[in-house]
């Protein structure tokens, strides 16, 4: 929250203005970067670096080491992020090496049979540490992890953590099974975690960087790969630290819900959007359509949940094949494959999904094969941002003079949010958190 206490306000989101950083961009809020950015930046301290792609899945790659022992500087900080009603959170986080806070955590990419190490750096007044859930055989300074306990045997740290004010902490593990996990914090996970003390570890198959597990049919399409990760606030629980005071873990209840960090409509601004700079990751996906000429390969969708309770996420009209969970692909012992099709990706605490999807046009509809409904007139009709005047993938047509359209090629949008409704606020503004679109371009040759 903002530097006053936690208020509940029944007035409406404050309206921000869509449009995009990059010629292919959705989104450009024109809004106070500059003041935007000082608000939420501490003084000092830089922002995160800006991520090389505009849309789909960024990777941290190792600081130091060789192409199998990547080596990664961790280290924990404080910051804000901003809400989409317009307040602010206080936020922990893990950033990388010495640049300036983040959420979510960087995402650690890293190869099957890997040795990883990851150094942390606590800058925090309290113990910390990283998790990691799904490796074995952790190593802490060398020694297996191991829980701490304070002076009455209580458990304070599931893992060995770094002391308090500068202290440090060497983890490593080798990367045994590909797929798609979470890190957290293994100190005080109640409020650690839900600080932000969280991020996302990728390890890529044997078989190579466009599959998600050693199977001939996990491959996808090399840049539709893309991160959901969600996460919820207690806006009190963050003032309380905040202020260094005691939060009562019974009384917790999330008010905010959040895709990769960012609630809607920033959810769909670019990676490294300029008016976002604590929350560098967006969740757009944008593929191009599903065809066995130039993409005859579907898009890959890698789901974590670090909250608290189910995540029922539903990409409309796109369902998805899950084809692993919490870094196991679905197959039997003799290697067949068990993926199913899901309308909702229902995700559980903790739990990772590893999914395929495509979009194709079934009935193959255009100008030549027309839908076979009459289209309302421009009377009666509501003109949305991103339609291009053509129900037809590819087809621009004029708009009524004064309407603004977002459309740049005649591609379409289509929605994904959780499907708990109630996650779709923040603190009461509704159609907010986690939403976010997919966008599909044209065939190539195209003008996107």
């Amino acid at each position: 929250m903002s530097s006053s206490a936690p208020t509940h306000s029944d007035a409406a989101a404050p309206v921000r203005t869509p449009g995009r950083s990059r010629p292919t961009a959705l989104v450009l809020l024109v809004v106070a970067v500059l003041a935007l950015t000082t608000a939420l930046t501490r003084p000092g301290e830089a922002a995160a670096a800006a991520p090389p792609n505009s849309v789909g899945l960024v990777c941290t790659d190792g600081v130091a080491g060789d192409a199998t022992h990547p080596i990664f500087n961790l280290t924990t900080k404080t910051g804000y992020i901003s809400l989409p009603d317009g307040n602010t959170a206080f936020m922990w986080g893990y950033s990388s090496g010495s640049d300036g806070f983040q959420h979510p955590g960087p995402v650690l990419c890293v190869n099957q049979g890997d040795t990883v190490t990851v150094i942390l750096h606590n800058t925090l007044p309290v113990p910390a540490s990283i998790d990691f859930p799904g490796q074995r055989d952790v190593l802490a300074d060398g020694l297996p992890v191991r829980a701490a306990r304070n002076g009455g045997g209580r458990i304070t740290s599931l893992v060995d953590p770094a002391a308090a004010d500068g202290g440090t902490i060497t983890y490593s593990f080798v990367a045994e099974r590909p797929g798609t996990f979470l890190y957290e914090s293994g100190t005080d996970p109640e409020t650690q975690v839900r600080m932000g003390l969280f991020g996302a570890l990728v390890v890529r198959p044997a078989a190579g960087a466009t599959h998600a597990y050693n199977r001939d049919d996990s491959e996808f399409t090399a840049g539709e790969e893309f991160m959901v990760l969600l996460s919820e606030i207690d806006p009190y629980q963050h003032r309380a630290v905040e202020l260094g005071k005691n939060f009562n873990v019974n009384n917790y209840k999330a008010r905010y819900w959040l895709i990769n960090g960012r609630g809607f409509p920033d959810s769909i601004a670019d990676n490294g959007a300029s008016w976002l700079p604590t929350q560098p990751y967006g969740a757009l996906a944008q593929i191009h359509s599903y065809d066995a000429g130039g993409h005859p390969l579907p898009g890959m969708a890698r789901y974590l949940n670090v909250g608290s309770e189910d995540y029922p996420f539903h990409p409309h009209g796109n369902n998805g094949t899950v084809i692993g969970r919490d870094g196991h692909p679905l197959e039997n012992d003799a290697g067949d494959d068990l993926s199913f099709e899901k309308f909702a990706i229902n995700i559980g605490p903790g739990q990772t999904w590893d999914v395929l999807f495509k979009w194709y046009d079934a009935e193959d509809y255009s100008p030549d094969n027309p839908v076979p409904v009459e289209i309302p007139s421009l009377a009666n009709s509501v003109i949305g941002t991103f339609y291009s005047g053509s129900p037809y993938l590819g087809t621009r047509e004029t708009l009524p003079p004064g309407t603004a359209s977002l459309n740049q090629c005649g591609e379409y949008y289509i929605i994904s949010h959780n499907h708990a409704l109630y996650q779709i606020t923040s603190w009461g503004a509704t159609m907010t958190g986690p939403i976010t679109y997919m966008r599909i371009d044209p065939p190539e040759p195209n003008d996107c």
